[in-house]
């Protein structure tokens, strides 16, 4: 029982291979001849293409920013109001005072604007 499974498997390629097969026949054709074709001469030219449509213009682009407002200068400041002069000394009498004295000699210099650039 050990070699049965062995014994028919053997007997089996056996009978199987007794068969008559078909003989291959090889034949002794020559081998085809392809024409190959070999290029002319160049034809006339052809005629010009039809000129090329104008493509659409592009979207506009969107507006930029507008810049925020420069400071003012140090010296665009209106200058303050000068001091009263002195009330002069009153007379005997009620008599009307000198007239006082004035507040300095300041002189006021206003440089003029840069230039823009």
């Amino acid at each position: 029982m050990r070699y049965s499974i062995a014994v028919s498997v053997a007997l089996s390629a056996l009978a199987l291979s007794a068969c008559d097969r078909q003989p291959v026949v090889v034949s002794q054709t020559p081998p085809a001849v392809i024409a190959v074709p070999v290029p002319g001469p160049a034809g006339p030219q052809g005629t010009p293409g039809a000129p090329a449509e104008k493509g659409d213009t592009g979207a506009t682009g969107s507006t930029g920013m507008t810049g925020s407002t420069g400071m003012s200068g140090s010296n665009g400041m209106p200058g303050s109001t000068g001091m009263m002069g002195a009330e002069g000394a009153k007379g005997e009498q009620g008599d009307k005072g000198d007239k006082g004295k004035t507040g300095g000699d300041t002189i006021v210099v206003i440089p003029a604007p840069a230039p823009k650039t």
